[in-house]
């Protein structure tokens, strides 16, 4: 949902970065972290606004915008933490995307919450580099070289939203389900790429040529 006013842009970026501050970027909270992020808001009228504003948005505050920290403001922020988690047992999410999520999406729901949550896997260029050295040891049997890192690495980046999980929630209460979408297989997408090549092809050649070999008491 965009903002109404540069007022409210401002206070929802102010909200956005005070989540930033209190729950890091994974999906994991403690009752301390969500504690002091709570006394963090309640000291500030202008996150009280913006907050409220959020959590009217996404059906979760059902009272008139305010600066106010109120008795329903807090069982909104409460009932919204409550999703957060629930959505964080498969796909581990920030408080601070959560918050974004329904401020972009609204009241679309209609049940507080996103009713959809995609989760992307991003390498970093240590992390890519630690895959595609170990499928090429696995599939060749050597160390990957920094072409062969750069361009699995942009395969890897090419994939990104073929290999998101969508996690999709419908219903309420004890008829709530959910759905899980796997996305690719980032690991078995790069093994199919490596297999192709003429290196591998040759490689499994021999393979079968020492097998058949053995076979015959040829060794």
């Amino acid at each position: 949902m965009a903002a109404s006013s540069p007022d409210q842009a401002r206070a929802e970026a102010s909200a956005r970065q005070s989540t930033t501050d209190t729950s890091g970027t994974t999906g994991k909270t403690t009752t301390g972290d969500f504690t002091d992020f709570l006394k963090i808001v309640a000291k500030n009228p202008t996150l009280i606004t913006a907050y409220s504003k959020i959590l009217k948005s996404g059906n979760y505050y059902k009272g008139k915008i305010t600066d106010k920290y109120t008795p329903a403001l807090i069982k909104a922020f409460n009932k919204a933490e409550e999703d957060r988690a629930l959505v964080s047992l498969t796909s581990p999410i920030s408080r601070d995307a959560f918050f974004q999520q329904i401020s972009v999406m609204g009241s679309g729901t209609g049940t507080g919450g996103p009713s959809t949550v995609t989760s992307v896997t991003k390498y970093t260029t240590e992390s890519a580099k630690e895959l595609v050295n170990s499928i090429i040891q696995d599939t060749l049997g050597r160390k990957a070289t920094s072409a062969e890192i750069k361009k699995y690495t942009q395969a890897l980046k090419g994939i990104e939203a073929k290999a998101s999980t969508v996690t999709q929630y419908s219903g309420t209460g004890a008829n709530q389900k959910q759905t899980v979408t796997p996305g690719i297989n980032e690991k078995q997408y790069l093994v199919d790429q490596i297999a192709g090549t003429d290196e591998a092809k040759a490689n499994k050649a021999l393979g079968f040529y020492s097998v058949f070999m053995e076979a015959l008491g040829g060794r």
